[in-house]
């Protein structure tokens, strides 16, 4: 395995915060001092960049088996190399849904030489379809460390309280979608002016206040961990605020969509702007915020969703979901380490360090001997995102055509480089 010495680089993790060289061999950090004078294969000059660990996306929906016109695992890997991820949590809806070891042990087969560690996500009902509950035990000697029916809630509260109480037994995350079917009612996007304005059927916040309290109630009743999903109201913020201060063991993310965007866009009626839960309001962004800033809110994700540009064609019919992976580091910079909202230290905690720490995997940091998962990041980059120049198969994004600052350059997978751009910058 080559070597690769990085020189005169900003190394930042929730420890260190300091200009160094870092060396890396076998895969492995081995130095981190100043004038590291070792031979190296690949020397990297690190100048007005920062180098950090790779993040990692718990939430992500890579469509495969079964959607693979949407996306595919190797497609998908290469998305989240590109934006400075090195691990995936890859969600089970699916063709065949993740319920089966078969599914899981195809997953991470084709993604062993990606450079992007894939951890699929069982499912919690068989087939997602809320008719009994999965073979937990068989799941995880398969490779799995979380279930869910994320894209579905579990509808009956007793499946989900039994769902909760034997993933103590085997080690398991359960992850969920907070969505009361019954409250949607065929609702498109956020319930409220915007809706009534187009005419459109809304989704009324109930429905994710209402689960995301009913999980949280399940999760203490057994003594069981909680992690909810994609959160994007003021309320389920406050409710989780206020479990976590009563001892429940529950964590939670949310999307840069969700501290940054409104429904007000959705006055295009361009399904692009559609995802579930959607887009909500100014005081639930505000809210977000602060969730994120208190530490009520564990971790960011991207829910990354590809559809293609035929699905979502029509407003009023499109499957809800947008592309994430390549743009989420970017926006969390500029919408909330830029304005001087977070430190980056605290992006770091939330992308990097937390999702791991969640799912009870290795946590990379800029010491000797961390495995030599990493970013080198260019904070002050400005560039457009336009989506056909994604990586990934699809171009659903909802940050099409926005500026922002702050990129990814360089993806290092086990001292591997996977993703490089510094031809770009020259």
């Amino acid at each position: 395995m080559s070597s690769i010495l990085i020189k005169n680089i900003r190394a930042v993790d929730t420890i260190i915060d300091q200009i160094t060289d870092v060396l890396i061999e076998d895969g492995k950090i081995t130095m981190v001092e100043n004038n590291i004078r070792a031979g190296a294969d690949e020397v990297i000059d690190g100048t007005d960049l920062v180098l950090m660990p790779s993040l990692f996306d718990m939430h992500v929906h890579l469509r495969d088996p079964g959607f693979t016109h949407k996306e595919d695992i190797l497609t998908g890997c290469s998305a989240a190399l590109a934006g400075g991820a090195t691990g995936v949590l890859a969600m089970p809806n699916t063709k065949p849904p993740c319920d089966d070891p078969e599914v899981i042990r195809y997953i991470k087969d084709k993604a062993k030489d990606t450079g992007v560690d894939v951890y699929p996500v069982g499912c919690i009902t068989g087939g997602m379809s809320g008719n009994g509950l999965c073979d937990y035990e068989a799941l995880k000697e398969a490779g799995c460390i979380c279930i869910s029916d994320d894209g579905r809630p579990v509808e009956r509260a007793e499946d989900m309280r039994r769902a909760l109480e034997l993933s103590n037994e085997n080690g398991l995350l359960v992850a969920s979608h907070c969505e009361d079917l019954g409250i949607i009612n065929g609702g498109i996007m956020n319930k409220g002016e915007t809706s009534k304005k187009l005419g459109v059927p809304g989704m009324d916040r109930a429905s994710e206040d209402y689960i995301t309290a009913r999980e949280m109630i399940l999760a203490s009743s057994v003594g069981a961990r909680i992690h909810i999903c994609h959160v994007s109201t003021e309320g389920s913020t406050a409710m989780i605020r206020f479990a976590k201060s009563r001892g429940v063991r529950v964590t939670c993310e949310t999307a840069p969509h969700y501290f940054m965007l409104t429904d007000k866009l959705l006055e295009k009626r361009d399904a692009d702007y559609r995802m579930n839960p959607p887009l909500r309001t100014p005081r639930d962004v505000q809210a977000i915020i602060e969730g994120i800033k208190d530490g009520t809110i564990d971790c960011i994700i991207t829910d990354h969703a590809p559809h293609t540009a035929e699905e979502k064609a029509s407003f009023e019919s499109a499957p809800n979901g947008v592309v994430g992976l390549e743009t989420s580091l970017a926006a969390t910079l500029t919408a909330l380490y830029h304005p001087g909202e977070i430190t980056l230290k605290k992006v770091i905690e939330l992308m990097c360090v937390s999702p791991r720490r969640i799912l009870g995997l290795e946590v990379p940091s800029i010491r000797e001997g961390s495995t030599a998962d990493l970013a080198v990041v260019d904070l002050n980059k400005k560039w457009t995102v336009e989506p056909e120049k994604l990586h990934s198969k699809s171009h659903n994004s909802v940050f099409k055509g926005m500026t922002l600052t702050g990129k990814p350059i360089i993806t290092i997978s086990k001292g591997v480089i996977r993703y490089d751009i510094r031809e770009e910058r020259k």
